[in-house]
Order: structure tokens, then C-alpha cells, then sequence
């Protein structure tokens, strides 16, 4: 029995993008879960594969300008801005 590929980056981009195109409505909560289960149905092990990874990869997609924030979970802005009002 040969071992499961571990996913590089790329290979998250390519699932990240099937997952927002197969379920456009998928809630934040449910996206690593989603993208998790699509690297496993492809071959890929992902054990290893951590929520704080997916979420890298998918910040540097929308901050690329690869993606639309969809999720709407990237912040805009330089260090410390969260986009508040300030008076």
C-alpha cells in the first residue's frame, strides 16, 4: 500500500477554487471541512492539513486577486486595521 501525497499549496488553490464553484454557499464555519474532504476524495492525505493553513492560502488567494472574498473573512487594510470608524 503506497502512502497519500501530501497537498502542496497550490493543489489547496485548485480544491479552494472547486469548493467555491461546487457549493457557492458554503458558510466559513464549513470551509476547511469542505476543502478537507475534497483534497481526500482527490488522493491527498490530509492529516496534516491545518484549518490555519487553508485559511493562509485562501487569504493569499483574495489578497493576489485570484478570488473574490466570498467567505467575506479576509480583512483589507495594513497592520491592525479591521476597517473601524475612527473619530
Amino acid at each position: 500500500m503506497s502512502k497519500k501525497p501530501y497537498p502542496h499549496n497550490t493543489d489547496i488553490k485548485e480544491i479552494i477554487l472547486e469548493v467555491l464553484s461546487k457549493h457557492p454557499l458554503v458558510k466559513p464555519e464549513e470551509f476547511v471541512d469542505r476543502v478537507k474532504e475534497a483534497l481526500e476524495e482527490k488522493g491527498f492525505f490530509v492529516g496534516l492539513v491545518t484549518a490555519k493553513r487553508v485559511w493562509k492560502v485562501y487569504e493569499d488567494m483574495v489578497k493576489g486577486g485570484d478570488i473574490y472574498d466570498y467567505l467575506g473573512v479576509v480583512q483589507r487594510g495594513g497592520s491592525g486595521d479591521r476597517g473601524e470608524n475612527v473619530f
